[in-house]
Order: C-alpha cells, then structure tokens, then sequence
C-alpha cells in the first residue's frame, strides 16, 4: 500500500514540475506581457476542464459515449461559442477567407486539410483521455508546447533566453518524471 502512495505522490510531484516550468517560463519569456500569462493561465485551466470532463463521460457507466459520440456533441457547442468570439474579434474574416479562396483555390483545399486535422487531433484527444486519464492528456499537452518550442528554434531560429531553457528543461523533466511514475505504477 505504501507503493502507491508514493507512485500517487510522485505523479502529482510531476505534474507540478511540469506545472512550475510554465510559469517559469514566462518569467524568462523576452516579450512577457501580464494579460498574455492571464490568458494562458486561464486557458490551461480550461483545458484542463475540458479534459476533466470529457474523462468523466467517457468513462461513466450510465452515460455509456463513445469517443466518436462525444465529438459528436461537442463540436456543436464549441462552433456555437467559438464563432461568434472570431467574428466579434475579427469582422472581416469570412470576406478575407473567401476572397483569398477565390483568388487561389489552393486556399481552400488548405482550409479543408486544417479542418480535418482540427476533427483528428480533438478525436485523438478523446482517445487518449478514454484509455489513459484526463492527466495523462495534460502532461502531454506540455510534452506538445516543449516540442513546438525545440521545432520554433530549430526552424524559425526564435531567440530563447537562458531562464526559458531552464524552464524547458524543467518541463521535459517534469513528463519524463510522469512516465517513470505510471510505469512503476504499473
């Protein structure tokens, strides 16, 4: 018994590392804004809301969703908050989008491509949140910004200070730290 308490123990250990490195991150970030950091705070626990419950109904007897079932009610919800925000926040981005469509028709086959990755990486989600945990999927959305930053530097030559490498490496510890708990959970 006293195994898994400490297999418990280490695997929110670990989350918290991986949770810290965010926020020491943005603090050796060279173009750190306060209401930017509010924001990815909020999104981060709105993610994390998200993925809560979406472990909950996958994985609740009386409510018996499927992975495919719960995007199925999901994405109506999400187009009816999500595109009135776009088109408050940008008026003009369905004129843009049509007009660039019309001008090259490679623009449109572009959007479709973006969408049906937008539909696989959300049915994705689920799955990972169906046979693993609500938990599992966050440390890998960390696992996913580290990743993204190592590709923006490799590729784009993005400048990253010396306090923002700590925090990355912080991050890449805190979900190897994960891994090694769930397996020796295991």
């Amino acid at each position: 018994m006293k195994f898994f308490a400490v297999s418990h123990q280490l695997i929110h250990q670990s989350k918290l590392s991986a949770t810290r490195s965010t926020i020491f991150l943005q603090n050796g970030e060279p173009s750190f804004h306060l209401y930017g950091f509010i924001m990815c705070i909020g999104a981060t626990a709105a993610r994390a809301l998200k993925s809560v419950l979406q472990g909950i109904l996958l994985s609740s007897e009386g409510e018996k969703l499927n992975s495919m079932n719960l995007l199925l009610y999901m994405a109506p919800i999400a187009v009816m908050v999500l595109l009135p925000a776009a088109l408050i926040m940008e008026p003009n981005v369905m004129s843009i989008c049509v007009a660039l469509t019309r001008q090259d028709k490679f623009m449109g086959f572009l959007l479709i491509v973006n969408s049906a990755m937008a539909y696989l990486v959300n049915l994705t989600n689920f799955l990972v949140t169906k046979h693993t945990s609500a938990l599992t999927l966050q440390v890998l959305g960390n696992a996913k910004g580290a990743v993204a930053v190592v590709v923006s530097i490799l590729l784009f030559r993005n400048p990253v200070s010396f306090i923002g490498m700590a925090g990355y490496t912080l991050t890449v510890f805190g979900v190897v730290l994960y891994g090694e708990s769930k397996r020796r959970l295991k």
